[in-house]
C-alpha cells in the first residue's frame, strides 16, 4: 500500500480492480460454456437428423399400406352401398 495515496483511494482501486477481474473470469466462463453448448446441440442436431430418416420411410410405407387397404375396403363397400340406394330409392317413390 500507497502512503502518500489516501486509505479510501487504495480502497476504491483494490475493489475495482477485483471487480475488474471477475468480470473478465466470468466473461471467459461464459465463453466456455457457450463454446460447449454449440458442440452438444451440433451432436443432437446430427442425432435427431438420423433418427428421422427411418421414421419418414415407416410413414411412407404406412401410408402406401393405407392406400392399398382403403381401395379394398371401397371395392367391399360398393356393392352394400348401392343396395342401399336402391332401397332409399324404392322408400322416396311410395
Amino acid at each position: 500500500m500507497d502512503d502518500d495515496k489516501p486509505i479510501i483511494e487504495q480502497a476504491t482501486d483494490t475493489i475495482s480492480g477485483a471487480a475488474e477481474a471477475t468480470t473478465e473470469a466470468v466473461k471467459t466462463a461464459v465463453k466456455k460454456v457457450r463454446k460447449a453448448a454449440k458442440k452438444v446441440a451440433k451432436k443432437v442436431t446430427k442425432k435427431k437428423a438420423a433418427k428421422k430418416a427411418p421414421k419418414a420411410k415407416k410413414a411412407a410405407k404406412k401410408a402406401a399400406k393405407k392406400a392399398k387397404k382403403a381401395g379394398k375396403k371401397a371395392a367391399k363397400k360398393a356393392p352394400k352401398k348401392a343396395a342401399k340406394k336402391k332401397k332409399k330409392a324404392k322408400k322416396s317413390k311410395r
